[in-house]
């Protein structure tokens, strides 16, 4: 696996933040980070954000947590446009107390590593982080403490607008949507139900899914299912037959014909 170290990223030693755009970013191997933590931001595009082992995927508007003990890899990327803003421990910070209080909170085991934030707020963390990009480190307390003040505003904003990956009720926007199919994705969907129960119609759904995602809600889905299914390949022990149908496919043999045409392998190789 390949590690990254700070001295590759940071601008000296003492700098608590440094920003990496990645415009667009391509598929990238298994990767973590020796000594500083990742806030990922998705701009636009998509790709499969593989986390500790988990697949998720990205849009605009996706945002991650990465610690450094985390390990993560990119691929299926599609125009995926982000900028990850890269960040030391707590410590490291000299006006700043406390920050870890509004990251995500590890809880039972459980991290809730990604959320989403909406377009208008994609912009404004832009804004701040184009402002961090943009003032000049120094060992100023001056400065310092302008690159600082603008980290805590883009925590403020992420925490503020964000929504921890999952179903929380209803509501009228298609980031509810995406989050209640990360959990339901084994249900049988009928689409006119699902748009009228997210207060939308069944033609606006098709419209924001594919302005969002870039796939038909259907496409979507069957990736979601697809994305699960091999990982319940790689580290589960029930068949395969077993797995198409946990994961919401009738039909095994479509299960794995479509597998083959989304990784470019039979579901088979998985465990060979």
């Amino acid at each position: 696996m390949t590690v990254l170290r700070s001295s590759e990223y940071f601008p000296s030693g003492d700098s608590p933040v440094a920003i990496e755009p990645r415009h667009p970013h391509d598929t990238f191997p298994e990767h973590h980070h020796l000594d500083f933590n990742e806030i990922v931001l998705v701009e636009h595009g998509t790709g499969t954000h593989v986390f500790n082992d988990q697949p998720l995927i990205l849009s605009a508007g996706s945002v991650c947590f990465v610690r450094y003990r985390d390990h993560h890899l990119y691929e299926n990327t599609d125009n995926l446009h982000l900028t990850n803003v890269l960040y030391r421990r707590p410590e490291a910070f000299r006006f700043l107390n406390r920050i870890s209080e509004l990251l995500p909170q590890e809880v039972n085991g459980n991290y809730p590593a990604h959320w989403r934030i909406n377009p208008g707020q994609i912009i404004q963390a832009k804004m701040l982080i184009d402002l961090m990009a943009n003032t000049a480190f120094s060992s100023l307390p001056e400065s310092q403490a302008q690159q600082e003040l603008y980290f805590m505003q883009l925590l403020l904003l992420l925490r503020k607008g964000s929504r921890d990956v999952g179903y929380h009720g209803q509501g009228g926007d298609l980031n509810n949507l995406l989050d209640w199919m990360n959990v339901h994705y084994d249900e049988e969907i009928d689409w006119a139900v699902i748009a009228e129960k997210f207060s939308m119609s069944l033609r606006t759904l098709h419209r924001q899914m594919k302005q969002q995602t870039g796939c038909t809600p259907l496409n979507y889905l069957n990736r979601l299912r697809l994305l699960n299914a091999r990982n319940m390949l790689r580290f589960g022990d029930s068949s395969i037959t077993e797995i198409a149908h946990q994961c919401g496919f009738c039909d095994s043999n479509h299960f794995s014909t479509l597998f083959k045409r989304e990784f470019g392998y039979a579901p088979r190789h998985v465990r060979q």
